[in-house]
């Protein structure tokens, strides 16, 4: 009668012949640290990502520069609000550190790309607001009607939100997602050149 084995002891035979090769771990591990190296750039953009850099190890910094890349480089996007700006400001240059380190032609002309693209952003802004505020005065009316219907019908004064009314945040997004349609062209073209040249 033959041995009843556990399964921790049929996995351990399985995984026997498994080596780890440490060179891919160590990689690995360089590469979530440049992660976390970007991370802290963009909560402190006064931090050196170059000075960062440089305290490790020559046969880590590519990883770390892939792992600071990739997160880095999802930032471009169009803002929200003009809180945002400086964190996609900050993206930006450390992206223009990488770049110019790897190709220091493509960096000069990444780095001018990047600057149009944060002065295109600061127009989007001020014209979000004023798109904002030129749908809300074009509904107006509509809105000023349903409140009145709904005063009526309930006997006191009735305010909506504006963002309460499904139709209006139809109107809304329907007018405002043209606007950032005309945006997002530049904005992927310089993410997407920054992914060309980092390839």
């Amino acid at each position: 009668m033959g041995k009843i084995k556990s399964a921790l002891e049929i996995a351990l035979e399985r995984t026997e012949s498994i080596k780890t090769d440490k060179a891919s771990v160590g990689l690995f591990e360089a590469r979530q640290q440049g992660k976390r190296l970007a991370n802290d750039y963009l909560s402190n953009p006064s931090t050196s990502l170059e000075g960062e850099l440089k305290k490790y190890p020559e046969d880590q910094r590519e990883s770390l520069k892939q792992g600071i890349f990739d997160v880095l480089a999802p930032q471009i996007n169009l803002p929200n609000t003009a809180e945002d700006l400086p964190r996609i400001e900050a993206a930006g240059k450390g992206l223009c550190l990488l770049i110019n380190e790897k190709s220091p032609k493509e960096g000069g002309r990444f780095n001018g790309m990047f600057k149009q693209l944060v002065q295109l952003l600061s127009n989007y802004l001020n014209e979000a607001a004023q798109f904002d505020q030129a749908i809300r005065q074009q509904y107006a009316p509509k809105l000023r009607q349903k409140e009145e219907e709904l005063s009526r019908r309930l006997g006191r004064e009735v305010h909506i939100d504006p963002f309460q009314d499904p139709e209006f945040v139809n109107f809304y997004n329907q007018n405002f997602n043209a606007l950032k349609a005309n945006y997002q062209a530049p904005v992927d073209q310089v993410r997407e050149e920054a992914m060309g040249v980092w390839e």
